[in-house]
Order: structure tokens, then C-alpha cells, then sequence
């Protein structure tokens, strides 16, 4: 289960209707993938009774970002691998070692 829900995630992008319901939502679950893969644990497993608001808005940040940018190559604009911020709230909470806890 993600933890970020599409209604969450719309309030986020300013998007009222839902022709891009099901686009958003795929980009919620990349998001939340890519972030445990660099963390090195599940989120939903790790906190069990919520995400903390850093992880949520980490979250956040890689969908939005994906989403507002579908596209391999940007022309006339400067593109980021990450988000700012994103690298930051990973590189606290980061399970390098596969010991302690990253919380």
C-alpha cells in the first residue's frame, strides 16, 4: 500500500479532475518503489502505523516531479536526476549497512 493515496497526490499536483487518475497513481507506486530501493527497506513494513512526513513528502517529490516529467529528454529547460531535497531525507534515513534501524 503506498503512503501517499491519489487524492493526497492531486491536492499536491493542483489536479482537480481524474483523466490522469490512473498515470498518477503509477507514479505514486514508482515513487514509493525507487524510494525503498534506495533506503534499503520497505517504508510500509519499517513504519507500520505511517510513514514520517519526510518520507511522505520524499514520496511526493519523485512523483511530482515524474509525473510534470514524462518525457527521457528535456529541451530548452534544466533537468535533475532527483529532486532537491529527495537525496537528503535518503541519505538520513538510509540502511547502508543492512543494520540499525533508519529511523
Amino acid at each position: 500500500m503506498a503512503i501517499v493515496d491519489l487524492a493526497e497526490m492531486k491536492a499536491e499536483l493542483g489536479i482537480t479532475d481524474s483523466v490522469d487518475d490512473a498515470l498518477i497513481s503509477s507514479k505514486i507506486d514508482a515513487a514509493q518503489a525507487h524510494l525503498s530501493a534506495l533506503l534499503g527497506f520497505e517504508i510500509e513494513e519499517k513504519f507500520p502505523d505511517g510513514a514520517p512526513a519526510d518520507l511522505v513528502g520524499a514520496v511526493k517529490m519523485l512523483a511530482a516531479g515524474w509525473y510534470e516529467n514524462r518525457e527521457s529528454s528535456l529541451v530548452g529547460v534544466s533537468g535533475m536526476e532527483t529532486p532537491h531535497g529527495v537525496w537528503e531525507i535518503v541519505s538520513n534515513r538510509r540502511n547502508y549497512w543492512g543494520v540499525g534501524d533508519g529511523s
